[in-house]
């Protein structure tokens, strides 16, 4: 499930392409009511895929040609050289030591199965943080996908100049991880390793779920793996949707109409953003 849940959690990574053609989408969109005619849209994407998704429709080009504003986790998409300096100050911190002595004992041999696997060393890993070396083998162990195919991406082209809002940012991303405790960073590796096991694609199962629209689906698929941990859960999924709602929420109240593009996991649910922008004075409804 971590292949999932980095999607879900607004923290897919970039990989190489593998498919070609256009799949058909019908993905999950809400509109926003407000009092004194304030008006917005929350609407789900994936930050990767396979393919290309044919994901346009009456519904989503008149609620992005009525925004003003585009929010979006991260608007910087391209900056490479960014992405490498924040992960390289984040990420890199000498004396972390082997992989192999930051999992439980009963957890080594799986570990280096997964490392041989997937061409790692346990070695290279000696000044690299366990929360970052835990998203390096879960990128090495998951099946290949492309994000110049991400919906994200799509939704900014297709939103013709509007302004653009970012909700976090790549630092404020990759944070998240940083600031776990040690504890909580090995629970994460002890994840990967036991998804990388299973050998189940569960990336193309989310993207499946989006392109049907099946929220029900999707809730399912970010309730397993590294987000059933409780506190792993709180700081990468639902503190996060409480912190979006409030600006989202802000921009309401300051009259932009906002369109909310975030990874359609943070809309499922009762953690979700529509159940907790509708407890606020605004209706929310799903209009796809």
């Amino acid at each position: 499930m971590i292949r999932a849940a980095l999607l879900a959690a607004g923290l897919g990574l970039t990989l190489t392409a593998c498919g070609v053609g256009s799949d058909p989408a019908t993905p999950a969109l809400w509109q926003i009511d407000c009092p004194n005619e304030r008006q917005g849209w929350l609407f789900g994407t994936v930050h990767a895929l396979e393919r290309p998704a044919d994901w346009r429709s009456e519904a989503i080009d008149k609620a992005l040609a009525d925004a003003d504003v585009l929010m979006v986790e991260l608007a910087d998409l391209d900056d490479a050289q960014g992405a490498a300096l924040v992960w390289k100050k984040l990420a890199t911190s000498p004396g972390q030591g082997p992989l192999s002595a930051r999992v439980t004992p009963e957890k080594r041999a799986a570990l280096a199965e997964v490392l041989k696997r997937t061409g790692l060393k346990d070695g290279q890993f000696d000044d690299t943080e366990t929360w970052a070396a835990a998203l390096t083998v879960a990128q090495a162990a998951t099946p290949q996908t492309e994000s110049a195919y991400g919906i994200d991406r799509a939704v900014m082209a297709a939103s013709k100049g509007m302004q653009v809002k970012e909700l976090e940012g790549r630092e404020v991303q990759l944070s998240l991880f940083d600031r776990l405790p040690e504890k909580e960073q090995r629970d994460l590796l002890e994840a990967v390793i036991a998804d990388a096991q299973r050998g189940r694609n569960e990336a193309a199962d989310l993207a499946a779920a989006w392109r049907k629209g099946d929220m029900t689906a999707i809730e399912k698929e970010t309730a397993r793996g590294m987000l059933a941990d409780p506190e792993l859960r709180e700081a990468l999924f639902t503190g996060r949707n409480r912190n979006w709602a409030s600006q989202i929420k802000k921009a309401l109240d300051s009259g932009q109409t906002p369109f909310v593009a975030v990874g359609a996991a943070h809309l499922a649910g009762p953690q979700g953003l529509p159940d907790l922008i509708a407890e606020s004075d605004c209706a929310v409804a799903r209009v796809q």
